[in-house]
């Protein structure tokens, strides 16, 4: 039997020679870190790696992503279905292993982390999903959700000011299930980190709530281990080990410096390293009794089969909660799911409302049936509306409810709910003003780039917000998100649209939706059944010419719909022929086939005028050269909403104008 140390040394010789032969990558992490990985993913993680979505196992997060070789060697000595090809062929074109780990490329890679800092949110996240969804569905003696979320963090994930925000909630819920392991190697890109962190993490990660084992020797197996056992034992706090380790152990001129973070480190000093470590065999050469030694998959498949064995037992006890878990886990909305009744239902009321209070509508109808929604804002729950009546907040000691007050913590907020999303078992919502969606841009872009569903509710849309001023009036926010590959950004006109809205992102099963709500109220819009069918296309005509031939397309989105609808009376009473075209969402039209979207925005009809209280970069691709566009070119006024909005130009009367001069 190969000694720990060697077991270790091999995670450092993939590591090594992966980005040696890639001349690109981060080996200082992975050697620094292979003792604690080797501890770990050998003695205490519950994992089948012939089923990496077995639902009971652990989660593993490599926050400090850029180490990304240290999570693939360990996939591919446990037995994962990543061959040592794909290690060769790290960072390399259409690889199973890119520069940083990410979600849907590689078997057993939990979510898509590297920017510093979201991955520990997202195993927070995790943690949560796991201790409600154990709340909800355990009984008696049957634990049928029971793992644990094991983190990897560096100095730049704890530098980051989203740990702050995270770490700060997962101590207040008490998340025994989760442990952290920071590798406190003292060094980052610009060398040691005494210059610029001098925090006391452990005092800091105490004031939190958190239990912090401090400190350990991160290439001594049996501290590393007990450090592990210890951490079990702690039930009601999240864990912190805080790991003393050597960056780039190994290597003879490297060790300790920030020459070992970020890239190769030369053929020479790979064959120093290999000298000094002990490891006697050729780049990417692992020997059988290695091998042997490392693979997992036979303690999984029990692992596994255990955990069936108890499911059994628990779908005889309890045949319709076995159902429902069965149901949540696999991601599939109830059959009983009736979109289209909720979107004619709301069209055939009429109301005039904000979009806010329509989405909490749509909330109370849909939301007692869709047990699997897991709400949450950044403190604004009484402005986005985001409670419905069936909500009961998650707390430390009941975990059994539906919904996260997050705190101020827009940031961690948007990574936690994608930890939600990954693990499986929730549809989570979080929400909070448009304008404060910059402070979770990134965890928004990492829900695009994951692919992973979730609904970001923002709020308070536009100047119509009113006396809060430039400061609360999002601008630019609405074209940020829109630039977003495989985000559905909807923003509503009224109640239907808003209707139809959440019911389109809570069918997308591979992808993000943002869904973009009013604060004022906004007058409901006469549809057919074509029109209703049609809007889930994200654009629609929603007034035409008598002869169904226009002379001038107007397109509009939100509380300008309404406007613009006004201004087409006045415009058609002239004697002009015109179109109507709401868009709640540019993106989701835009991936309809070219004749829906010629039969929309017919390329004869060059007169189009695009009116949105944002700036106007969206709407040029839809009203061409010949096009004019009704936006915002600076920041808000505090004032009352009807008098910016005349302020800015967004009244039928300008809109008239403007049209005319087109024509």
């Amino acid at each position: 039997m190969p000694s720990r140390r060697h077991l270790a040394n091999a995670l450092r010789a993939l590591s090594m020679d992966a980005v040696q032969q890639a001349n690109s990558g981060h080996p200082g992490m992975p050697m620094g870190m292979a003792d604690i990985a080797e501890v770990l993913w050998r003695d205490h993680l519950k994992h089948n790696p012939a089923n990496p979505d077995w639902e009971d196992r652990d989660r593993f997060i490599l926050s400090n992503g850029h180490g990304s070789m240290l999570h693939y060697a360990l996939l591919h000595l446990s037995g994962y279905d990543l061959p040592l090809e794909e290690i060769k062929n790290f960072r390399q074109l259409g690889s199973k292993t890119p520069g940083h780990p990410e979600h849907g490329y590689t078997p057993g890679i939990e979510t898509t982390t590297g920017p510093l800092g979201q991955g520990l949110a997202n195993g927070i996240g995790m943690a949560i999903a796991e201790k409600t969804l154990a709340a909800q569905f355990n009984r008696d003696d049957f634990n049928v959700i029971d793992h644990r979320v094991w983190v990897f963090a560096g100095d730049g994930c704890l530098m980051e000011g989203i740990s702050h925000e995270a770490c700060s909630l997962a101590g207040t819920l008490g998340l025994g299930n989760l442990v952290v392991f920071y590798d406190d190697n003292g060094i980052s890109i610009d060398g040691e980190v005494e210059g610029w962190f001098t925090d006391d993490t452990a005092g800091r990660f105490r004031a939190y709530g958190w239990h912090v084992i401090d400190t350990i020797d991160g290439h001594d197996r049996d501290q590393i281990n007990q450090a592990i056992e210890d951490a079990k034992q702690v039930t009601d706090k999240p864990t912190l080990v805080i790991c003393k380790t050597v960056i780039g152990f190994g290597s003879p001129n490297k060790a300790g410096k920030e020459e070992s973070h970020g890239a190769a480190l030369g053929d020479d000093e790979v064959a120093a390293t290999r000298k000094q470590l002990g490891w006697e065999y050729g780049p990417f050469e692992i020997p059988d009794d290695i091998y042997t030694a490392w693979d997992a998959r036979e303690q999984g498949k029990a692992l596994e089969q255990a955990h069936k064995e108890q499911m059994a037992a628990y779908e005889k006890a309890h045949p319709e909660l076995a159902a429902e878990l069965s149901r949540r886990q696999s991601g599939r909305l109830p059959d009983d799911f009736d979109g289209d009744a909720l979107v004619k239902s709301a069209q055939e009321k009429q109301e005039k409302t904000a979009s806010r209070k329509a989405s909490q509508a749509v909330l109370n109808d849909l939301g007692p049936g869709l047990p699997e929604l897991l709400g949450g804002s950044a403190d604004l729950a009484p402005s986005n509306l985001t409670l419905w009546s069936g909500s009961k907040a998650i707390t430390r000691d009941d975990f059994s409810g539906n919904y996260l007050h997050y705190g101020v913590r827009e940031f961690g907020m948007g990574a936690i709910a994608n930890g939600i999303a990954t693990h499986g078992g929730f549809i989570p919502y979080d929400a909070t003003f448009l304008v404060f969606m910059e402070y979770m841009h990134n965890a928004v872009r990492m829900s695009a780039l994951s692919h992973t569903r979730i609904l970001h509710v923002f709020t308070h849309d536009s100047i119509g917000l009113g006396e809060d001023g430039p400061t609360h009036q999002p601008v630019e926010q609405l074209a940020d998100l829109r630039n977003l590959p495989g985000l559905h950004t909807w923003r509503p006109c009224d109640a239907t649209e808003t209707a139809a809205a959440w019911v389109e992102g809570l069918k997308r099963e591979k992808g993000p939706t943002a869904l973009i709500f009013s604060r004022q109220n906004l007058n409901p819009q006469a549809r057919n059944d074509e029109q209703l069918a049609n809007l889930r296309r994200g654009g629609y005509i929603l007034k035409d010419a008598d002869n169904g031939k226009p002379e001038l397309i107007l397109i509009s989105t939100g509380s300008e719909v309404g406007i613009t609808m006004d201004a087409a009376q006045v415009l058609e009473d002239k004697g002009h022929k015109v179109r109507v075209v709401s868009m709640p969402c540019t993106t989701l039209f835009d991936e309809q086939d070219n004749a829906y979207r010629d039969s929309v925005l017919p390329r004869n009809v060059r007169a189009r005028l695009a009116v949105e209280a944002a700036i106007p970069s969206t709407w040029y691709k839809y009203v061409g050269l010949d096009g004019d566009v009704i936006g915002m070119t600076t920041y808000g006024e505090s004032g009352k909403a009807e008098d910016l909005f005349k302020h800015f130009g967004f009244t039928a009367e300008k809109i008239v104008e403007r049209a005319e001069a087109l024509l």
